[in-house]
């Protein structure tokens, strides 16, 4: 059954659909990032009841993640590439990603409680399970990077920010996980690391993230990601910023909303 649905899509799907099909992806994640300048996407600080049932953070996390990997290695195990060591490479950066924010994320957090709409978590694996599958399927059946790769300097600069991201986004959710004694509710004001100069560090990494990613596979699905990343985590760090500022009278006023130095 499940070669039969794969021949299917590998007899229909070819590159040129392939990129018409990721160009139109990455035109709607355009249109989604405006959207979202003008509707809060209700999950964390901004949980609304309105959205119909509600599942423990935790869970809905954990599920709406993992999806991505089980999309990714789908077509990488049935795709027709060899993975090369370059390909593998790459495999294990997105990997590193999405384990962390699957499985190590949701276990670090405090949620106390809180919830979020089953109809955020279903949008999010829809998005998750396209960009699994963008990425999955270009590396298993189109995509074979060269041992040569490794010195270029896409995949040098490319990797060197992605990691850099990577970094910033930890260190940046550490604090945030850590800004509560055992105990305590409530929110208070992040400091250390980049919240000196910016409301959402964490947010701030991850795009930095997959910017490196795009340039670092020098990719049509690389570059879809990077537009989706920025379409989701820009306007949602405009909405905490806004929030930081209503909820604390003593907010510094001098932080930018995710980009040090610039807005």
């Amino acid at each position: 059954m499940i070669e039969t649905v794969n021949s299917f899509i590998r007899e229909w799907v070819t590159f040129e659909v392939f990129n018409g099909f990721t160009i139109g992806w990455t035109l709607l994640g355009v249109i989604v990032f405006f959207a979202l300048l003008l509707i809060t996407a209700p999950y964390g600080r901004h949980t609304k009841s309105t959205w119909g049932p509600l599942i423990d953070n935790k869970l809905g996390w954990f599920l709406m993640e993992i999806c991505v990997l089980f999309a990714l290695f789908h077509f990488i195990y049935y795709g027709t590439n060899t993975v090369t060591l370059v390909n593998g490479i790459i495999i294990a950066l997105f990997s590193f990603h999405y384990i962390n924010r699957s499985i190590v994320f949701p276990l670090r957090i405090k949620t106390n409680g809180k919830k979020m709409p089953v109809a955020i978590m279903l949008m999010s694996i829809t998005f998750n399970t396209m960009n699994g599958f963008l990425i999955g399927y270009y590396l298993g059946e189109f995509k074979i990077y060269e041992n040569e790769w490794l010195q270029s300097p896409q995949f040098i600069i490319g990797t060197l920010l992605f990691f850099t991201g990577m970094f910033i986004n930890w260190q940046s959710d550490g604090i945030l996980i850590n800004l509560r004694k055992p105990g305590e509710t409530g929110y208070k004001i992040p400091t250390g690391g980049l919240f000196k100069y910016v409301s959402c560090p964490n947010l701030f990494g991850e795009v930095l993230e997959w910017f490196g990613f795009a340039i670092l596979t020098w990719s049509l699905p690389g570059l879809a990601f990077f537009v989706w990343t920025f379409a989701n985590l820009v306007p949602r760090a405009i909405a905490h910023h806004s929030w930081y500022l209503e909820k604390f009278s003593d907010y510094p006023k001098e932080r930018k909303k995710i980009f040090p130095f610039i807005w």
